[in-house]
């Protein structure tokens, strides 16, 4: 299993949601702030303690995680096709 750096996901922290390392913030709040309009930075007013290099940090890992799954997702449909 792949180990990240700034997501973590831990059955007694959360309910085991994916959260940013070290916080109970749940990544799938800041998306979730973030698809409604929120910048970044008010984000990290909202969550001051976390600091940008974590939000930065978790944002990149969820970037190449989507890339890495779209990416298998890719190549097992032309290995069937």
């Amino acid at each position: 299993m792949k180990k990240y750096r700034y997501i973590t996901s831990k059955r007694d922290t959360m309910g085991g949601a994916p959260c940013i390392a070290g916080t109970r913030v749940p990544i799938e709040v800041i998306l979730s702030l973030l698809k409604q309009g929120y910048a970044l930075n008010k984000i990290e007013k909202m969550y001051p303690w976390v600091g940008r290099d974590k939000f930065e940090g978790a944002m990149d890992e969820l970037v190449k995680l989507a890339n890495d799954k779209i990416s298998q997702k890719i190549l097992q449909t032309q290995a069937t096709a």
